[in-house]
Order: structure tokens, then C-alpha cells, then sequence
């Protein structure tokens, strides 16, 4: 196997979001207009190294997005493809998103997981993850068609 880590660019938005929909759970967390080309277009432009993909043989294979607010980091959209899994390429696209982070001199990340989402949930307690108990997640739409 040979995995390559590379910078996410616009240019990988296709393949990505069809990996993203081509994965059972994980297309409920999309959004039609944030997880549009164009929504991840202004994502990419505001964090333009802190967002990968891992392929093989040319091909995305896995993908996360990071980003921060000056402050704090995010994990977003986190996928390694069903065959590729457990082999160790969600740890280095994790790794990477998290030392650049670090580079942008963000010292702490967060990330959502869905709840009925155990292996997600597994693998990133096994990263060093925690969940928050104190917590309570509250969102709202701005935007009555972003579905």
C-alpha cells in the first residue's frame, strides 16, 4: 500500500464528495449548500493547510477538513473509505490535520461525532479524544435551504 498525504485543494472536491456520499451514515451530516463545492470552496480559502486527503494510486481514498477561528480548531468530515480502513490512514490523515493546526498556533480542537456512529466514536477515543459531558451541542440553520 501507498498512501499518499497531500493538501486538500478545490480541485479534489468531486472525488471527496463522492467518497462522502458514497458512505453509509455520513452522508446524513451533509449540508446542501456548507457541503456544496462552493461552501467548501470558502472553507478551503480560509484554511488553506489545514485540510487533506490520503490517496492511492492517484485515487482519494480519505479525506479530512480542519479549520480554526483564531482560537480554537475544528475537525470536519473525517472519512477513510470502508476498504481502507483500520490500516492506519485515518491516523495519519488525523496526525496531519492536527500538526497543522498546531502550525497555525492553535493549542486545543474540538470535533462532532455522531452518537450512533460507534466505530467513529472508537477511533477517535483510541486518538486521544474525549468527549465533553459538560457540554450541550446547540446549532441553528441560518439558512432555510441549506438541508
Amino acid at each position: 500500500m501507498n498512501i499518499k498525504i497531500t493538501l486538500f485543494t478545490i480541485s479534489d472536491f468531486s472525488e471527496l464528495f463522492g467518497l462522502w456520499n458514497s458512505s453509509p451514515g455520513f452522508k446524513q451530516g451533509l449540508r446542501s449548500i456548507d457541503d456544496s463545492e462552493a461552501g467548501i470552496a470558502r472553507f478551503i480559502k480560509r484554511n488553506p493547510k489545514t485540510c487533506f486527503v490520503a490517496e492511492e494510486n492517484g485515487i482519494i481514498i480519505g479525506g479530512i477538513l480542519a479549520g480554526h477561528d483564531g482560537r480554537r480548531g475544528y475537525i470536519y468530515h473525517a472519512l477513510v473509505h470502508s476498504d481502507y480502513q483500520k490500516k492506519g490512514i485515518g491516523k495519519l490523515l488525523a496526525d496531519a490535520a492536527c500538526e497543522a493546526l498546531k502550525a497555525e498556533g492553535i493549542t486545543k480542537a474540538g470535533m462532532l461525532v455522531f452518537a450512533s456512529n460507534q466505530q467513529g466514536n472508537a477511533f477517535w477515543e483510541s486518538q486521544g479524544w474525549h468527549t465533553r459531558p459538560d457540554l450541550v451541542y446547540r446549532n441553528k440553520s441560518l439558512d432555510d435551504n441549506n438541508r
